[in-house]
């Protein structure tokens, strides 16, 4: 299935609006990928990657991958902007990520 076709936006119970599983995803599967400008500093909706090289890169999310919420039990990580599954999900399941730095 695209990856477009597996999530949604909708209210959140844990802040504002989230990102939701539409259909069931299994693990490792590729959710999308954060698009938007480059940040220049930190603000809403801003992704910070670092590099292999030690770069840190910020990319403001202009796509529903900017809804994904924090939680301490995650079910997702981004490698770079790519967000992948870390353990199957639901449907109608929120998907979250750690927000802590590694």
């Amino acid at each position: 299935m695209p990856h477009n076709k597996l999530t949604y936006v909708s209210q959140s119970p844990i802040h504002g609006k989230g990102l939701f599983a539409k259909t069931r995803i299994t693990k490792n599967s590729y959710l999308g990928t954060y698009e938007g400008p480059e940040a220049k500093r930190n603000g809403s909706h801003v992704l910070w990657v670092y590099e292999d090289d030690g770069e840190v890169i910020g990319r403001r999310g202009l796509n529903k991958m900017r809804y994904v919420n924090h939680s301490d039990e995650p079910n997702a990580v981004f490698d770079g902007f790519d967000l992948y599954s870390t353990r199957s999900i639901k449907p109608d399941e929120e998907i979250t990520i750690n927000y802590d730095p590694l």
